[in-house]
């Protein structure tokens, strides 16, 4: 795949990125936090919280990342911010108004795939890019497209219920585009964003075809 802008456009982009809504990840960071302890810590609001927290990420991304900050090198930027927003469009409808997304974490291949995604996007994800040489703020952290992606399937994973299934087009698409990324620009820790596409989706396929 041919990229419109060099590798230290796209590192140069990050730090921009991250300069710019500093001490904004620290935010990110903490609604993570906060979705995954609910999960683990029901009240009658979790579920709706949760979403409305996957919907915020996915709006962010769109609107922040991509709209305000990676179109200045990229154009096709905008139609990637308009599907995040879509897709933070679809958390809200089906987890807050139709209320279709019900977290659980159950001790079976599901709940630990999933638990190992979002360890993975909030822990070992900027810890593996740093080891890797890209060094902060020249680096893509929780709030970039790819983590939040990786996050977003775990989350899915532990929905034990039966999933509506448009739900999972837009972060599988996406897993597949920013896979690209891995081998362009050398982000090797964004190779796991294609398994965690194809293993949550094939898990939540076959979960739901039982």
């Amino acid at each position: 795949m041919v990229f419109p802008f060099t590798e230290e456009q796209f590192l140069n982009n990050f730090a921009q990125y991250n300069s710019g809504i500093f001490p904004a990840q620290i935010f990110l960071y903490l609604l993570a936090g906060l979705a995954t302890y609910l999960v683990f810590n029901k009240r009658t609001f979790s579920n709706r919280f949760i979403s409305g927290i996957l919907a915020f990420l996915w709006l962010w991304t769109g609107v922040v990342y991509y709209i305000i900050y990676f179109s200045a090198i990229n154009k096709p930027a905008y139609l990637f911010g308009i599907l995040f927003i879509i897709q933070a469009l679809m958390f809200l409808k089906y987890g807050i108004f139709d209320r279709k997304l019900s977290f659980r974490f159950n001790k079976d291949r599901y709940g630990f795939t999933g638990m190992a995604m979002i360890l993975y996007a909030l822990v070992l994800y900027p810890i593996f890019g740093y080891l890797l040489g890209h060094v902060y703020p020249y680096q893509p952290i929780f709030g970039a497209p790819c983590p939040t992606t990786i996050f977003t399937f775990g989350l899915l994973l532990w929905i034990p219920s039966k999933l509506p299934k448009r739900i999972l087009i837009i972060p599988l698409i996406w897993s597949l585009v920013g896979f690209s990324a891995a081998f362009a620009f050398g982000i090797l820790e964004d190779v796991l964003l294609l398994v965690s596409g194809v293993v949550a989706v094939g898990l939540i396929w076959c979960k739901d075809e039982k």
